[in-house]
């Protein structure tokens, strides 16, 4: 199996897990919290696979939802580049690829090297 079909095989399991942390209801008022930040313009997806604020630091639930989903991403990026014999970054920046790919109109991301653009 080539690394890129690795990586894309550990990017749906990504995906599939809603890219948030272990505990479900946690995990899905974080991942409520953060999608209701999206539609409002103030966290975007970046290039390396984690969310970012589109302005400022952030605060408050949605601080700490970004800092929730974030940690999740990072646990399933390294295992996902221990089982593909890549690295985290590269499990990260094939996972904001994909997620920049799929985000609705109106949202915002920032590529690699980028700024944030609003799609």
């Amino acid at each position: 199996m080539s690394i890129f079909a690795k990586l894309k095989t550990g990017l749906a399991l990504v995906l599939l897990l809603g890219l948030s942390g272990p505990a479900f209801a946690d995990a899905a008022s974080d991942k409520a919290t953060v999608e209701a930040a999206k539609a409002a313009g103030t966290v975007g997806e970046q290039g390396d696979g984690y969310l970012g604020f589109v302005s400022g630091s952030g605060e408050g639930a949605v601080a700490a939802a970004v800092a929730a989903i974030n940690a999740g991403r990072a646990d399933v990026f390294a295992q996902t580049a221990a089982k593909s014999g890549t690295t985290r970054d590269a499990a990260g920046q094939a996972t904001g690829a994909l997620l920049i790919e799929k985000m609705p109109a109106g949202q915002f991301f920032k590529p690699l090297g980028g700024a944030w653009t609003k799609k």
